[in-house]
């Protein structure tokens, strides 16, 4: 490999080390153009421990050994377009969604929704320490969605029922999955506390994510560098950074993907067909 393409290969990880590079989708093709570089078994260990917590990745180096890269490319515009077409058939008018950190699928199924004349707002957790809900925001706004911005631990704010004036705040909860699991999914850490809210003030969550996600294998839950949640921290104070965190299927309400809009459990008995 020439040192050009070496440190092109070396920036993508990088990117995807430090999520530069958000978004399982974002990752994965990000992975397949570095891959492409440098099509080797080493190439392909140094990506997959740059984000272990992403099955999609996985799923994509491994295609690549036999599959074009034109091939699995259009997978992911075809799931996007179908995902788009559900969640714009979930959201009603006047509804107030809220979401937690970034998710490609989700951001885009919310512009899509949004342009195709539903009238909604979105309340966005800004999802420390790294703040992917800020670009989540930036770019609902930048689409002309109505957004409002909540720190993590007043989620249950934006979520929960407010007795004073007898309105629920959020209507609908969409959340993106690194991962899709049997018994549940993971997403960014934060994710089950704000199902459990949900599934205390009956408000519906729904994971919008594509099916290649899924994985009947363990996943590793990242831990992230302690400097992210304080850098130069004073001595003998522990620190403990993990990026993800499972949530189990008995809090969600729908699975929305390529194949559609339905229940968790019905989503892994089609995907285990396929």
């Amino acid at each position: 490999m020439s040192l050009t393409k070496r440190g092109e290969f070396d920036k993508i990880v990088k990117e995807i080390k430090e999520v530069k590079i958000q978004g399982a989708s974002n990752v994965a093709k990000a992975a397949l153009k570095a891959y492409l570089i440098s099509p080797n078994k080493t190439s392909k260990k140094i990506l997959l421990n740059s984000r272990p917590t992403e099955p999609m990745m996985k799923k994509i180096l491994q295609m690549a050994e036999k599959s074009s890269s034109k091939e699995i490319l259009k997978h992911f515009g075809y799931a996007q377009e179908k995902i788009n077409i559900n969640v714009f058939k979930l959201v009603k008018n006047k509804e107030k969604i809220f979401t937690h950190c970034h998710s490609t699928n989700v951001v885009k199924a919310l512009i899509y929704t949004h342009k195709k004349g539903k009238k909604f707002e979105v309340y966005a957790a800004e999802t420390r320490p790294l703040y992917q809900g800020r670009k989540t925001a930036e770019e609902l706004r930048k689409a002309g969605i109505k957004v409002t911005m909540f720190v993590d631990s007043a989620s249950v704010i934006a979520i929960e029922k407010d007795n004073s004036k007898d309105k629920i705040y959020s209507t609908k909860i969409l959340l993106g999955a690194d991962a899709l699991l049997k018994n549940g999914v993971i997403n960014k850490v934060g994710s089950k506390t704000i199902a459990e809210i949900a599934s205390m003030h009956k408000i519906p969550l729904y994971i919008v994510a594509d099916s290649w996600k899924f994985s009947n294998k363990k996943i590793p839950i990242e831990q992230r560098p302690l400097n992210e949640v304080w850098d130069k921290a004073p001595k003998n104070i522990k620190i403990k950074n993990p990026a993800f965190e499972f949530v189990p299927k008995k809090y969600i309400v729908g699975i929305i993907t390529e194949l559609g809009l339905m229940k968790y459990g019905k989503f892994v008995e089609k995907i285990g067909k396929r």
